[in-house]
């Protein structure tokens, strides 16, 4: 097994290689690649000192299995051929290929099966707050059927990528010493504050980020539903947070919605409010898990379900789903 890496350097490419050695994914050969910037780097993986190549229209994937690629979505639409000329499946964390009707996008505890009804060699990974919301929809949706979703997010900063945590830390620090904060990577300042917009806005007057969480989560799920969401940008360094109003065709007990959330996989619930027992993402940065919480009924809607859901960006928000997607491919024998 021949895996690589584009965009090691990056945030999630640092993540794809933690990812790797902590579940000991069965490869024989690891190889890094990145911008003419980040080549040379030298990184660790299980003890071996490996350094990033260029980023070349070459040969450089013949021979490749698995491409984990984050480098942005310019640099996945330019290198996609080249990536999977040779037979190497492409497992995309960018923007680029996700609403494409040709290409999968996966999350495997809700459609892996995905990957083997598209004939493709790119399989894309959905957006980070896609990916949380639609784990924790999944035992709801297969009790009964989702009309409608009103959803509104609290993204870190780690959703920005590395310089945009370091500013959140450069900030916090700046006013504790009293100096002139710097802004530089979002709109505003973070640090003590929240910010309403996470991407560009659109001509609904919804943001590019909303409107992914719109279409993606109708694309994974196979349905028409409806989600309504607005993303927040919040001062908290790692893992995202979602508060969720779910209307459902039925029904439900919040009992049977606790049963579905306990046998399924890749959920952890987190629900004691008696005992100040919820999810925070101060506690579950790191963690490979979706953490829901914060489980009732929607007084205002009796078919209504409110949840509070957490997890890491960085991890199932982006490197690690992409190598579950991987791991799915191996166990269903579609890369041996």
């Amino acid at each position: 097994m021949k895996v690589a890496i584009v965009g090691a350097s990056g945030a999630v490419g640092q993540e794809f290689l933690r990812v790797l050695e902590q579940r000991n994914f069965p490869l024989d050969e690891l190889i890094l690649f990145g911008s003419k910037r980040s080549a040379g780097k030298k990184y660790m993986f299980k003890g071996k000192e490996l350094i990033v190549q260029e980023l070349c229209h070459n040969d450089d994937f013949k021979g490749i299995d698995i491409a984990l690629t984050s480098a942005g979505a310019s640099v996945s639409k330019e290198y996609a051929e080249t990536i999977t000329k040779h037979g190497a499946i492409m497992i995309d964390n960018s923007s680029a290929f996700r609403m494409d009707e040709n290409i999968p996008l996966v999350v495997p505890e809700v459609n892996g099966e995905d990957c083997l009804t598209y004939n493709s060699k790119i399989i894309a990974n959905p957006n980070c707050s896609t990916i949380q919301m639609v784990v924790a929809l999944k035992p709801i949706h297969d009790l009964s059927a989702i009309k409608r979703i009103h959803v509104a997010t609290y993204q870190s900063a780690s959703g920005a990528g590395a310089s945009a945590m370091q500013e959140l830390i450069d900030q916090t620090s700046q006013i504790a010493k009293g100096e002139e904060v710097k802004v530089e990577q979002f709109a505003y300042q973070l640090a003590m504050n929240v910010i309403p917009h996470i991407d560009v806005f659109m001509d609904n007057d919804y943001t590019k980020e909303e409107m992914k969480m719109y279409h993606e989560t109708q694309k994974i799920m196979h349905s028409n539903i409806q989600v309504s969401a607005t993303a927040v940008r919040v001062p908290v360094l790692r893992a995202h947070s979602e508060a969720i109003w779910i209307e459902t065709d039925e029904t439900l007990e919040i009992s049977a919605i606790n049963d579905a959330f306990d046998k399924a996989e890749g959920i952890v619930r987190m629900d004691n409010p008696a005992n100040k027992e919820y999810p925070m993402p101060l506690d579950l940065a790191e963690t490979d898990d979706v953490y829901v919480g914060r489980i009732r009924k929607d007084i205002s809607n009796e078919k209504g379900i409110a949840l509070w859901v957490v997890a890491d960006q960085i991890k199932k928000g982006a490197a690690l789903n992409s190598v579950q997607i991987a791991e799915y491919l191996i166990k269903k024998e579609i890369v041996k």
